[in-house]
């Protein structure tokens, strides 16, 4: 239902040189999993330092990704090295903590606890530490903000259940966790999220789909306030490919909260074009998830298995 997760602390080059734009963008330099390639809109070749200064420009950098893939992961550390090179006044924003989880989140970039609490206390991801720890320490070496942006997995699974009227049932407290305004009106967004759903009915995908805007909106909102208390910060936000690409998603959110903030987007893709609405990352495509029927139906009845048990407010 929700896709969404990060690398690598190398700041290696990025292959290429900025000024020349191959005829037809290849992946021929993209060896392995690590490698990456940054393409404009256009398909032109950039550097790493050729986005840095572009992104001077922009209040809000959103870094799609496919969870787990290193060289995403990869890029995302090494783009805030660089952006930490030639602007110190930068913020790191993260799908992967929520904002009951602020608190933890403080407390290690403080020194106050270690890191083992920070995972267990914080609920850090399962990949934290070969994903997600980059991105931390260096925030934390730097004395960065980091932003626990997402709403509370167990809420946004039951409201996944129950639609937004859910949000009503929970205290004052657990209800600052997400975001004031759930907008879940037609959009080309929800046209695209209805589309990529195969199966439910279609009351569960309603809800479904209440449950996708409580995380975008969840995020929109929380990089939004805090551009609004600190308005000479950039942030970088990190989410799953879906969230931020084509300008929908969170990027819209953003934009519905304050029209006047600019917001560049780079997207994974393993195939650049010259037509594209974002910045493009070209990595090498993940592997395919199932090949046999039979194994995608036995991951989607433990999914849903797993669902079923949830314990909701009522």
């Amino acid at each position: 239902m929700i896709k969404t997760i990060l690398i690598g602390l190398a700041a290696l080059y990025l292959v290429g040189c900025g000024n020349l734009a191959p005829s037809t963008p290849t992946n021929q330099t993209l060896q392995s999993f690590y490698d990456y390639q940054l393409y404009s809109e256009n398909g032109q070749l950039y550097s790493l330092s050729q986005l840095a200064e572009q992104v001077q420009n922009a209040d809000v950098i959103l870094v799609g990704e496919w969870h787990t893939h290193t060289g995403i992961h990869r890029f995302q550390t090494d783009l805030l090295a660089e952006l930490l090179a030639t602007n110190s006044d930068i913020a790191l924003s993260m799908e992967q903590f929520s904002r009951d989880a602020q608190p933890i989140v403080d407390q290690y970039l403080a020194g106050k606890i270690g890191e083992q609490p920070l995972i267990t206390q914080a609920n850090a991801w399962p990949n934290y530490p070969s994903d997600y720890r980059p991105l931390i320490e260096l925030a934390k070496a730097n004395q960065l903000e980091v932003i626990a942006a997402n709403a509370p997995r167990s809420i946004v699974r039951c409201v996944g259940r129950q639609g937004t009227a859910y949000l009503d049932k929970l205290s004052a407290e657990k209800r600052a966790w997400v975001a004031s305004e759930i907008n879940t009106q037609a959009s080309p967004y929800k046209s695209k999220f209805m589309q990529s759903m195969h199966h439910g009915e279609p009351e569960q995908t309603e809800k479904q789909f209440a449950a996708q805007m409580t995380w975008d909106e969840t995020m929109a909102e929380s990089i939004v306030q805090y551009l609004s208390s600190h308005p000479n910060q950039k942030v970088m936000h990190i989410a799953g490919k879906f969230h931020v690409e084509d300008g929908l998603g969170t990027k819209a959110s953003i934009l519905r909260r304050n029209p006047a903030l600019k917001v560049l987007v780079i997207t994974p893709t393993e195939n650049p074009t010259r037509d594209a609405s974002d910045l493009q990352l070209h990595v090498l495509p993940p592997p395919e998830r199932y090949i046999q029927q039979e194994n995608r139906i036995k991951a989607y009845q433990a999914m849903s298995h797993h669902r079923s048990g949830l314990e909701c407010e009522m």
